[in-house]
């Protein structure tokens, strides 16, 4: 039997906590009712018997405190809320345990910014790792020597697991369930809890924020410059010299502050006003891309694909509504 210890970080997303603990049960249901035994030992593990969440309008009382589990299998670390330095100040007495158990056999899942209290161990040094897209400048800010990998719904380093943003981890969970039983059992607890299996990208719901929260005065300048006529074409020769910067030393800046080139800035912002647009208006695929600047469709096509993982109609599809059509009486 596989021992399933669900963490209960102090400030954590009490679904990350609710719903590893369901699926695991009901997988176990699932092989019962195949004539199998059993495989899940699901347990809630804190630092304390009680820990109140969401200003304690939730309650979770755990199974076992942390020096109560001698062995355990697999660890879900789920997703922190609030101010991220809080909840890594709070909940630093976690990560040895973490890290003790790990080193002992045990596989460890952090689930959206889950991702970094288990960077906070050292355990993903120089591995891949996925978390929730808004945090993504953060996360590399406080863990250079991990590899964040954009836009991936999953990541496994060796036993060491994470995924994107929000309900992603049940991507995450249905891959685990796999992994330990079969494919089979997967597919049923995919369709049991209506979940999309296999999904492998959160590039299509990821928004761009412009990057801003750095104080390089003339980068910020750029930026604004960019933001406000992404719809012309910019060259990055112009953008030094309306900051008259030489241009090597005005691209490392730019990178420096906003982690992209100044190509991949421009792309973003063009690409992030074609996806309102096709969100929005009924304008077909060519007028939003002459609108945002771009006058070669296979050009807007593969940039359009590379930042968001869906071509322009899959995208327009996917995200734009219609307006009803109504029966007259």
């Amino acid at each position: 039997m596989k021992h399933v210890s669900i963490l209960i970080p102090e400030t954590a997303v009490i679904e990350a906590i609710a719903d590893p603990r369901y699926l695991f049960t009901a997988v176990n249901e699932f092989l019962q009712a195949s004539g199998k035994l059993p495989l899940f030992k699901v347990e809630l593990v804190a630092m304390t018997k009680e820990v109140r969440l969401n200003n304690s309008l939730f309650s979770v009382h755990a199974d076992k405190l942390l020096h109560e589990v001698e062995n355990t299998d697999l660890i879900f670390v789920p997703a922190i809320s609030g101010n991220v330095d809080y909840a890594m100040d709070t909940n630093r007495d976690l990560l040895p345990w973490i890290t003790k158990h790990h080193a002992k056999g045990a596989e460890v899942a952090s689930l959206c910014l889950g991702a970094f209290l288990l960077a906070a161990t050292g355990l993903l040094n120089g591995r891949k790792c996925s978390t929730h897209w808004l945090f993504a400048n953060q996360f590399k800010e406080m863990f250079p020597d991990v590899e964040l990998v954009d836009g991936s719904i999953i990541t496994d380093a060796q036993g060491l697991y994470s995924s994107g943003g929000a309900n992603s981890y049940w991507n995450l969970l249905l891959y685990l369930v796999e992994k330990y039983t079969d494919r089979d059992t997967a597919i049923l607890a995919a369709k049991y809890f209506a979940i999309d299996i296999d999904r492998e990208s959160q590039l299509a719901f990821m928004m761009f924020q412009g990057q801003k929260g750095h104080e390089d005065a003339k980068i910020k300048k750029a930026q604004e410059f960019i933001d406000g006529n992404y719809q012309d074409k910019i060259t990055v020769d112009q953008l030094a010299d309306m900051l008259a910067l030489g241009r090597r030393s005005f691209e490392r800046r730019f990178k420096s502050a906003t982690k992209n080139t100044v190509i991949e800035y421009i792309q973003r912002v063009k690409i992030e006003a074609a996806k309102r647009s096709f969100e929005s208006s009924r304008k077909n695929i060519t007028e939003v891309m002459f609108d945002v600047g771009y006058t070669d469709t296979k050009s807007f096509r593969d940039v359009f694909k590379k930042i968001t993982g869906l071509t322009p109609i899959e995208y327009r599809n996917k995200y734009h509504k219609a307006a009803p059509v109504l029966q007259q009486v």
